[in-house]
């Protein structure tokens, strides 16, 4: 699209593709104390539409005349549609885009090139969209400057649709795939926004932290990775089940798939994704959807990335019980009720707590089920149970279920990643950094997953709230952006927010394991007391239920 230049907006030239007119988000204080540029939906890649759909992404051909609009985010990719209460989206295939925020005073300093930050979206592969993470807010109350790239990539099926006939068609971990060529697009092109590609920190929350970590793990001795440090959110390499490609519910969901799209049983092998390419996008969404939603109450989702040989290698756990693993800082935390927006909360029963273990983990033992039912004491046999349940509206077995489920999915594989990465068995340490978050933000959902995405952004629906949320949010923000701007180091920087120092993490055995908690005793949002933004402790909650989990990591990748 070419059109009149206006010289108020700004402006890059990226030197193959031609002029990119942003805008100006104005300082509005106190809830937004700097401008921001931003640049939204840039393409990264050809539109992986009608013959490219489900195939590897293709990079956009030189168009050094070209003038780009850049006023509006791109279309989200197909999914899941989002949780009511944000914008309303846009879903098209044609979703491999990019958007770059950035200070207009610091990103025109001559010579110098600012730190670059990465934010993947999450969205268990199968919803969201870069626009869910408030990047401008974020950016604008930064202390110490930096560049920030958001973007698409492809969920559901268009993304990840693992099976035999998908690893001999080539397309497995497409989505993978699209991350990857956007940290080369942000190689080629961050200069021209100010950034320094050298100097990249890779951040994200669930299914963006879970990506994170498997590009942590795409190891090779003789290829440097594309990011130099990582912060991952409520996520690892080997959180919940990363199975080969043709694991029996692969396969099970991938044939769901099919006959959801109308493929016909008859058609030969070679000829099933070329039919799928042809069908209309409507008829891929309903199909995505409807494999989705018939496994989502077990939690065995559809969709995920696999074990291809290829970006997922081995089993993650292999990768890092064999060292190979990118050796750069990590930062890496939890929330304490990661479950609760996930199980049943009227789970009332206690067959229903073991059964549900029994259906999403089908390789573990008798002896494992009944360690797990001995570890998360059932409140209806166990007078003194610390899940007894005293809130209206929900069964029983909802706390229970929710703290089991949350330990397993979240909270013992972040600790298995500061275990390896800070010298644990197997590992060779690199600065290991672990928060917990303990901030409770409703009286049924807790310390949910995926809230403090809203503070690390320095929302105004947030600091807006009360002096102390805003001092909650501002001291994770001074964190995190730190971390981004100094290297790896989260207490230099942001010198205008005053805060604990957080120290490194050190593996079990070696010294007591410690963790930055934010928001201890803040039940604010509930009625109750204000609590502590950042308090650095013992990392001993829920400890040894998860050490209970690493053993049987091995189950999920089977």
């Amino acid at each position: 699209m070419v059109l009149q230049v206006d010289p108020s907006r700004p402006t890059v030239v990226l030197p193959q593709h031609g002029k990119v007119i942003g805008v100006l988000h104005p300082a509005e204080q106190p809830l937004r104390p700097s401008s921001v540029e931003a640049f939204y939906g840039i393409p990264y890649c050809l539109p992986p539409t009608g013959d490219r759909r489900f195939r590897p992404a293709q990079p956009v051909p030189a168009s050094p005349d070209n003038v780009l609009d850049a006023s509006k985010y791109g279309p989200a990719a197909p999914g899941k549609q989002l949780l009511a209460g944000g914008p309303p989206l846009v879903y098209s295939e044609d979703c491999l885009t990019a958007n770059v925020f950035r200070q207009p005073a610091a990103a025109h300093e001559e010579g110098r090139l600012l730190p670059v930050a990465i934010y993947i979206h999450g969205g268990a592969f199968n919803r969201g969209t870069a626009s869910m993470h408030n990047t401008a807010s974020m950016l604008a109350h930064a202390e110490d400057n930096f560049v920030a790239v958001t973007f698409n990539y492809r969920i559901g099926a268009l993304g990840f649709l693992p099976s035999a006939l998908s690893a001999e068609e080539g397309v497995l971990n497409l989505g993978l795939q699209d991350q990857i060529v956007l940290f080369e697009w942000v190689q080629e092109n961050i200069r021209a926004f100010g950034g320094d590609p050298h100097n990249v920190t890779l951040f994200g929350l669930s299914a963006g932290a879970h990506s994170i970590g498997h590009h942590l793990l795409h190891y090779s001795p003789d290829t440097k990775p594309l990011f130099n440090r990582v912060i991952i959110e409520s996520g690892s390499p080997t959180s919940r089940a990363v199975r080969p490609f043709n694991a029996p519910v692969h396969e099970a969901q991938f044939n769901d798939f099919l006959a959801a799209a109308g493929v016909p049983s008859s058609l030969a092998p070679s000829e099933v994704f070329p039919f799928l390419r042809a069908q209309p996008t409507e008829v891929i969404q309903a199909a995505q959807t409807t494999v989705f939603d018939k496994y989502n109450p077990s939690l065995q989702w559809a969709f995920q990335p696999v074990i291809d040989g290829a970006v997922i290698p081995r089993p993650p756990l292999d990768s890092w019980r064999q060292g190979k693993w990118h050796k750069v800082p990590i930062m890496t935390g939890f929330q304490r009720n990661e479950g609760s927006l996930y199980v049943d909360k009227k789970m009332s029963a206690s067959d229903e707590f073991t059964g549900f273990f029994r259906t999403l983990l089908p390789l573990l033992s008798d002896e494992d089920v009944q360690r797990i039912d001995e570890l998360y004491p059932d409140p209806a046999t166990t007078a003194d149970s610390p899940y007894r349940e005293t809130r209206e509206g929900v069964g029983a077995q909802y706390m229970r279920i929710e703290r089991a489920y949350g330990h397993y999915a979240y909270v013992a594989p972040v600790r298995q990643t500061a275990e390896y990465a800070s010298g644990g068995p197997g590992g060779v340490p690199v600065p290991v950094y672990v928060y917990q978050w303990a901030q409770l933000s409703s009286v049924l959902n807790g310390a949910q997953h995926g809230i403090n995405m809203r503070y690390e952004a320095c929302e105004p629906s947030i600091i807006g709230v009360s002096e102390n949320q805003s001092t909650l949010a501002k001291t994770l923000h001074a964190y995190v952006t730190s971390f981004i701007t100094q290297r790896g180091d989260p207490n230099a920087g942001a010198k205008a927010v005053q805060r604990p120092v957080w120290g490194a993490y050190h593996a079990l055995g070696k010294d007591k394991p410690m963790a930055m908690v934010f928001g201890l005793g803040n039940e604010e949002l509930i009625g109750g007391a204000l609590g502590e933004a950042a308090t650095f402790t013992e990392d001993s909650w829920g400890r040894d239920e998860c050490e209970f989990w690493w053993t049987k990591v091995d189950l999920s990748q089977q």
